[in-house]
């Protein structure tokens, strides 16, 4: 679960950690991954590691970091 902040309280950023997300085809990944860098920083592209099928990491346009996984070649 998530939320965003109430207009009483002032917003600085996520700082710290990142929103992970896990998903079951690497197609599902790149349309996330590309849907949320519109206006962010793509702090790592949505490719193959050695741990991951495909893998990014961005800052998204409110400065929220996110990372992307996709563990199997689907």
């Amino acid at each position: 679960m998530a939320s965003d902040c109430p207009p009483d309280r002032p917003y600085d950023g996520i700082k710290g950690c990142s929103v992970s997300i896990a998903v079951d085809t690497m197609a599902e990944g790149e349309r996330i991954f590309n849907a949320l860098k519109e206006g962010g920083t793509v702090e790592m592209p949505y490719e193959k590691t050695f741990w991951a099928a495909r893998f990014g990491a961005l800052v998204d346009q409110f400065g929220v970091p996110w990372m992307i996984n996709c563990e199997k070649e689907r």
